[in-house]
């Protein structure tokens, strides 16, 4: 693999070619995919898969056992030599539902990180995988005007988009996956047609929550994507039971040669791969259910799905087409934001935190896009109430579906708006001076535009210091704006509470 280096690595520039990577730590299987990137289309140079059965080693109280974690520690070294050499920017991991509701994931996730050479680990939520997931199914298939229901079973959850090109409309994710079912109704490795039908009626129970809105009728094509679907479309296609794609007949058929067989570790079936034999018991019946529920009669496959979602996302961001800034605006759009107010915030709190950067922790371009979205959606919460709205304001930015937004992002965006205003003494969970120069560069633009008029805040000048920060002002323009005077000294009470001293100087005594 070329080694590309930080200074050298655009998209768009002058360089002939990129080259990018996705990670899906899934929870069935690990993906590589690294490729390059010409002309804005993305040629594959390698692809590494690992069948980790992360989900198999959750146990029923959502530990991850210690021989899964291996597991995947095992996986990730290798992959980690694959990326060596890469940039961070031209990389992007992402970890799906065992990585969501894992109890220990918190402590495991840095391991993987440091195993896979220091790339950060984005645990998406559910409707966020869809999404990306839908975005590389859509760029692997014809150009069509239909409208599509995309389908992807994965191993611990089932992701449902319908959209049209590009543009994924509605995205669900339900609590339902191959590793799963398996485990649950085929805990033996006997196939019977009362485990397949137990299976198929819990997934059916699930799948009633979204059925009025993906039943045929709402879309035009069926396409699924991902092992499962490409699996059921091969046996169904190589034994003679459809000329082309899965069809509800070949999904009876295949049925048929499942209860015959009978027995998962003994599966021999045309079409169907080793790696893929383990978990296909829960993966048929989760499809069988989809058939039967969403009124599906034939589904087409897509070659694309969540990496190569990952990828086309990751080169949007770097040509300016970042989903997050999407989401943000709709956001400012759907909670009327008072948007002159979050602009001058934003200007103010971007100028602080530039001064105080070269002092901290060596600032990334991250920084600034959280301050930029912080800025622009620490007031969400006065639509809920003006009384402690920052508080209404972090929990929508911590659990909301935010498109493009990754779990860890939207809790950096929630610790940001929950720490813009108020007393800090229960941010103390913030370790980091990185976080708390965001945070007083942030709490400090709120406070002198108070008044929310288009008046230009006084010069000033912050500074880290060894204790906390020193802020550098006018004492006649304090002396002229008392108000702002005793928020500044209550505002140094409230650093203090937090270990960190806000000492206030006048001009002259820094001349």
């Amino acid at each position: 693999m070329p080694r590309v280096s930080h200074a050298a690595f655009s998209f768009g520039g002058t360089m002939e070619h990129s080259t990018i990577a996705a990670v899906d730590l899934g929870s069935n299987s690990f993906r590589l995919q690294v490729a390059r990137v010409v002309d804005d289309q993305i040629y594959p140079l390698d692809t590494l898969k690992d069948p980790v059965r992360l989900g198999a080693g959750l146990t029923e109280d959502e530990w991850l056992t210690e021989e899964a974690q291996q597991r995947a520690l095992a996986c990730l070294r290798r992959f980690g030599e694959r990326l060596r050499g890469l940039p961070r920017e031209a990389v992007r991991v992402v970890g799906t539902n065992t990585l969501r509701v894992a109890r220990n994931s918190a402590t495991l996730i840095p391991q993987l990180e440091e195993a896979l050479g220091g790339f950060p680990i984005e645990i998406i939520a559910g409707r966020e995988e869809a999404r990306l997931i839908y975005l590389g199914a859509a760029h692997s298939l014809p150009a069509s005007k239909e409208k599509r229901m995309v389908v992807d079973i994965g191993g611990g959850s089932t992701e449902f988009i319908i959209g049209q090109q590009l543009k994924p409309q509605k995205t669900e994710s339900l609590y339902m996956g191959c590793v799963s079912y398996t485990l649950r109704y085929f805990p033996d490795g006997k196939i019977t047609e009362k485990a397949i039908q137990a299976a198929e009626t819990a997934a059916r129970i699930e799948l009633q929550s979204i059925a009025h809105e993906f039943f045929a009728g709402n879309w035009q094509q069926a396409v699924g994507t991902s092992g499962t679907a490409r699996s059921l479309q091969d046996i169904c296609e190589l034994n003679d039971f459809s000329t082309g794609g899965l069809t509800f007949e070949g999904m009876e058929k295949i049925r048929e040669l499942l209860l015959k067989q009978g027995n998962i570790p003994h599966l021999k079936i045309n079409g169907l791969r080793p790696d893929r034999a383990p978990v296909i018991a829960g993966g048929f019946a989760i499809m069988s259910a989809i058939f039967s529920e969403l009124g599906i009669r034939n589904m087409t496959s897509a070659s694309g799905a969540l990496r190569e979602g990952v990828m086309w996302d990751l080169i949007g961001r770097h040509h300016h087409r970042d989903m997050r800034d999407v989401t943000v605006a709709q956001f400012k759009r759907r909670y009327h934001i008072d948007s002159a107010q979050a602009e001058r915030v934003e200007q103010l709190a971007q100028q602080l935190f530039a001064q105080i950067k070269p002092q901290t922790i060596p600032a990334s371009e991250f920084d600034a896009q959280l301050i930029s979205w912080a800025a622009a959606l620490h007031e969400i919460g006065l639509s809920v109430s003006h009384t402690g709205y920052h508080k209404h304001s972090a929990y929508i930015l911590q659990y909301a579906d935010m498109p493009g937004f990754s779990k860890p992002e939207q809790l950096h965006l929630s610790r940001l708006a929950a720490a813009h205003r108020g007393n800090l003494a229960k941010q103390l969970e913030i370790g980091s001076r990185q976080e708390w120069s965001r945070i007083i560069a942030l709490r400090l633009a709120v406070l002198f535009n108070r008044s929310r008029s288009k008046s230009e805040p006084p010069a000033m000048q912050l500074q880290a210091s060894e204790q906390g920060f020193v802020l550098t002002i006018c004492p006649q323009w304090l002396e002229a704006h008392p108000l702002t005077a005793t928020a500044l000294k209550q505002e140094a009470s409230f650093w203090h509470s937090v270990g960190l001293a806000l000492e206030v100087r006048d001009e002259t005594a820094r001349s």
